[in-house]
């Protein structure tokens, strides 16, 4: 068969994958299934109320036609951006795949779709639950890193200037529990070597490559399980995506609601009394 046979075959069968399997391998989780995916947080990762770890990935494109440079990022590259967060079982609860590689994370996520569902609250999320074993009530709540924005839905380290005993202890625990998004990345490279070079077909369809290998990732996960072998050294030996500029998001906008800083307060007081 000639190239565009087989390329038309190829981005067919992709597309017939992911729309055939998102509703059961990546479905919208219920009240109950946010509840369990805490638990399993809790359990492996010591982090309690937490619904799952967000992150990026630049994969690889060529430039895309009269593009410039809104591709380009800071590693000197073309890339479309996944924006995954990721369960305690290193599964995608949910991905946006498309962003231009220029964007920053923090951007990324306040354009995305799941910012929209998080800010009016329709993504089943379950109500304010106490911190096990105390009186404390606290929201449940996403994990990220300096790049994204405080929010009460939503926890990033506290800046590494004048760093306490307290603060510092909130920052390991968040940092031990937002592996899994790092690990899925991981995961994902090792497995699909197409992540690992250029996705040589336009963006449009690199899109819906991308969003084929993530849908059969959660698959074979599912039907696998888990494994011990740590993908986390894999994705952090890569460079990690997040430009140095970006660092300190909070600093430069400290427009943060005292909601969101008292919610992490809540949850770095827990954890150097537990």
């Amino acid at each position: 068969m000639g190239v565009s046979t087989v390329s038309e075959i190829v981005h067919e069968t992709c597309k017939v994958i992911w729309e055939e399997l998102v509703e059961e391998f990546m479905p919208v989780p219920t009240e109950e299934q946010w509840k369990k995916i805490a638990t399993d947080y809790y359990k492996r990762w010591n982090f309690p109320n937490c619904l799952g770890s967000i992150d990026g990935k630049h994969c690889q494109i060529k430039c895309p036609a009269n593009s410039g440079t809104c591709h380009f990022n800071y590693l000197k590259y073309f890339s479309l951006v996944l924006q995954g967060v990721a369960d305690a079982e290193k599964k995608f609860i949910t991905i946006e795949v498309g962003a231009r590689g220029k964007q920053s994370d923090g951007g990324i996520f306040a354009s995305s779709s799941l910012f929209k569902h998080l800010e009016s609250n329709s993504l089943n999320i379950p109500p304010n639950q106490n911190l096990p074993g105390t009186n404390i009530e606290a929201p449940f709540v996403f994990i990220g890193d300096e790049a994204y924005p405080l929010k009460s839905y939503l926890l990033r380290p506290y800046p590494s200037r004048n760093l306490n005993q307290i603060k510092e202890n909130f920052n390991n625990r968040l940092s031990a529990a937002r592996k899994c998004i790092e690990c899925v990345f991981g995961i994902m490279r090792a497995k699909w070597r197409i992540l690992g070079k250029y996705i040589e077909v336009d963006s449009k369809r690199a899109v819906i490559i991308i969003k084929c290998i993530c849908i059969l990732h959660n698959l074979i996960r599912t039907k696998d399980g888990d494994n011990d072998i740590d993908y986390y050294h894999i994705t952090q030996n890569q460079g990690s995506h997040q430009n140095e500029t970006e660092n300190h998001f909070e600093g430069r906008n400290p427009n943060y609601s005292q909601q969101a800083k008292e919610v992490r307060e809540k949850f770095a007081n827990f954890f150097i009394e537990h």
